[in-house]
């Protein structure tokens, strides 16, 4: 049985009262039994994480399936293991303090130290002069050295002689299992680990003792000791005797209570934080969730059947993404459902459908284009003889299901086949347009112009990424210039403060009496003129400030802060002009890059794997069921924010289908609310236009819901 997470896992047990005819969920591997689905869901889910071990080789990281295969492969590996080796190996491993690697290579070494009676796989001793393969019978103990009587086989197996040789004649190339079959037998022939004590019945099988040897009863009741004086919660009595055989009582015992510890872990296991997100199965609903919308019912008003919604949306999207490669001009979704619902044989959107695929395989001259040629046929497809066409294609195709309906077409009653089998010959077509060079090279084109403009895309963050780097530091070396220009100005003014304290103002020293400050002095004397004058004219200057008046200060400093705020606000402006063309340019690449599409995706999936699609050709988010058996769709802009408020991002799926719903909602949103205004006005045109034919007496062909009926192809040849 596989270890979850290296404990123990209990099956789920059948129902009692279940009833023959009941329908139920059987898990295919474990036979389990549910009633609920969401309860199968979830247990099928546990056994896909890779958090299983494989309880006979060790090996993590697996599925419950994986973790059932390894162990079975591993057991029938270990049911080939020599039965000649089975009593020495268990003799080895019995009551080993060893760990299972240091267990295995000792039980290796030792036996190819010495050899086994009964034992004769890659087995050879010398016989005049040659090798032979030979089978160990008895081993025949001197006092001096080890000799083996062994018996030579023949090509048969068969003992056709008998011999004594010695030790060093006999060569033993390799043993007969592997060290991981060997570890796999230790594990299943083995109750405990420290120390390995090897089950009960294989000891009393093979005569192996069950008493622990007394070296290991010693160090046993040492260690025990050892714990009990620690915890203080035995007194020993004066019988040391006594106190060894309760010991060694509950060592023996300690392997059912870690049995039963484990199962007790098991049902109840313990609470420990959780990393989310994790598996939306195994979400649990926490005190700090914030409160979730009820999600909300889709709608399922499908004019076909509901297992033929997927092949309805797979069709007309080829139809909607090739259209200008098809020559097909566009048409709704409600236009393709209710002309296939239609009875009419020959409608022209089906008849357009059909003829454009058909000229694509025709001119992609492959298979069908040699079946048309060998039967003689024009190469221009008209809403005449299509039906021939199509009938070609399906004799070619010779698929049981659609093959039946080649008379019906022939006979022209296309429109009265079922939905299922209109979309089932559409399905095939598409099936086989994809393969032609023509759709190749048209996705080719896409990937590239989708390639050239995720480069441009990535230039220009690179190119924007680089300015903002390039203005933070001059931003930065704006600001250290203007530290280090603060700092000089103050350190000027220290200077000249100095100054002004120790001179008189003219910049003669006063009195002194050393020799230096005389020939200072001296010397400023004979400077004295040039002096004067600097000095004048700072005072004529300084008049010249003194005339200002506050009243033109304030007006000069009120124009200065004038001048800076319309400086400030120009940059402001062209800063948001800047960042709105940066924008739009954005926008523009990404819808550029939505256009070349290769393939259409779905956004996600919720928590009970139900996926969701948006197609930018309508305007609805469908809902697709995890068997893909149940479609549904929301078409008003309420509903999807009621959607993404109802998923819990601790949840891994979940949380990624939010991400897409949130990067698309912009998209998303315009769509809904388009259709729900187009819905209206057509809702007001079909009243209007039902009132006057009740008036005139007249069909309502003007009727929007019968608009498919007045389709036209633009783009035809």
């Amino acid at each position: 049985m596989p270890l979850l997470r290296r404990k123990h896992f209990f099956l789920v047990e059948p129902p009692n009262d279940m009833e023959h005819s009941e329908e139920v969920f059987q898990i295919r591997f474990t036979k389990e039994i549910f009633r609920d689905y969401q309860t199968y869901l979830q247990r099928q889910n546990i056994y896909r994480q890779r958090f299983w071990t494989c309880k006979v080789t060790g090996k993590t990281n697996l599925t419950y399936e994986e973790a059932l295969v390894s162990e079975r492969r591993a057991m029938e590996k270990v049911q080939q293991f020599p039965k000649e080796l089975m009593e020495p190996v268990l003799h080895m491993i019995q009551f080993s303090m060893l760990k299972l690697k240091d267990l295995t290579k000792s039980i290796c070494t030792k036996l190819q130290e010495r050899f086994i009676e009964g034992l004769e796989l890659e087995v050879y001793g010398r016989k005049d002069n040659c090798i032979h393969r030979c089978k160990l019978l008895r081993v025949l103990k001197d006092v001096e050295k080890v000799q083996y009587e062994v018996g030579w086989l023949d090509n048969d197996k068969k003992v056709t002689g008998s011999s004594i040789v010695n030790a060093d004649d006999l060569i033993s190339k390799k043993l007969p299992f592997t060290r991981n079959v060997l570890k796999s037998f230790i594990r299943e022939s083995t109750s405990r680990s420290f120390p390995w004590v090897v089950h009960d019945k294989l000891a009393k099988k093979h005569g192996i003792s069950t008493e622990p040897p007394e070296e290991l009863r010693e160090k046993l009741y040492r260690r025990r000791r050892k714990s009990i004086e620690a915890s203080k919660t035995v007194s020993y009595t004066n019988n040391e005797e006594t106190d060894k055989r309760k010991i060694l009582e509950t060592e023996n015992s300690e392997g059912l209570t870690m049995r039963k510890k484990a199962r007790k872990e098991t049902e109840k296991p313990k609470e420990e934080p959780i990393r989310y997100p994790i598996d939306d199965t195994l979400v649990q609903p926490g005190a700090d969730d914030p409160v979730f919308t009820d999600r909300p019912s889709p709608s399922r008003d499908f004019g076909i059947p509901m297992d033929c919604v997927g092949d309805l949306l797979m069709v007309w999207d080829f139809f909607s993404s090739f259209a200008e490669l098809l020559n097909l001009w566009p048409f709704s979704l409600e236009d393709f459902e209710n002309a296939i619902c239609h009875k009419d044989s020959n409608l022209i959107l089906v008849v357009e459908s059909h003829s454009a695929v058909l000229r694509l395989l025709m001119k992609d001259k492959g298979g069908y284009f040699m079946v048309i040629q060998g039967k003689k046929r024009k190469p221009k497809i008209s809403p005449m003889n299509w039906k021939d066409y199509l009938c070609d294609f399906l004799e070619m195709e010779d698929i049981r299901e659609l093959s039946t309906h080649i008379g019906t077409i022939k006979r022209g009653h296309y429109g009265l086949l079922d939905p299922q089998a209109k979309l089932g010959i559409l399905r095939d077509l598409v099936d086989q347009a994809l393969a032609t060079n023509a759709i190749r090279e048209q996705l080719d084109k896409y990937i590239q112009q989708h390639q050239e403009l995720a480069a441009t895309r990535r230039g220009e963050a690179l190119e924007e990424a680089r300015k903002r780097r390039e203005e933070k530091e001059l931003l930065k070396a704006d600001s250290d210039t203007k530290g280090l220009l603060q700092g000089h100005t103050q350190e000027n003014g220290g200077h000249i403060l100095n100054r002004s304290e120790n001179g008189d103002g003219n910049g003669t020293i006063g009195d002194s009496t050393d020799k230096e400050d005389q020939k200072e002095g001296n010397h400023a004397s004979e400077n004295s003129e040039s002096h004067h004058a600097n000095m004048a004219s700072r005072k004529v200057e300084q008049k010249k400030n003194l005339k200002v008046t506050p009243e033109d200060m304030q007006v000069s400093s009120s124009t200065e802060d004038h001048r800076k705020g319309l400086r400030r606000k120009k940059d402001k402006e062209k800063e948001a002009q800047e960042k709105k063309s940066r924008e739009q340019r954005k926008e523009h690449l990404e819808r550029e890059m939505e256009k070349c599409f290769v393939r259409t995706n779905s956004l996600g999936k919720d928590g009970n794997y139900n996926r969701y699609w948006f197609f930018g050709h309508d305007g609805r988010v469908f809902v697709e069921s995890s068997d893909s058996k149940l479609w549904g769709y929301y078409n008003v802009k309420e509903e999807l924010d009621a959607l993404m408020g109802s998923l819990n991002c601790k949840g891994e799926r979940e949380r990624a289908l939010r991400k897409q719903l949130e990067k698309y909602y912009d998209s998303i949103c315009p769509a809904l609310q388009n259709r729900s205004r187009d819905i209206a006005q057509k809702i007001v045109l079909d009243e209007a236009v039902r009132r006057r034919s009740t008036r005139v007496r007249a069909p309502p062909r003007d009727s929007p819901a019968l608009a498919f009926l007045r389709y036209v192809n633009k783009w035809k040849d």
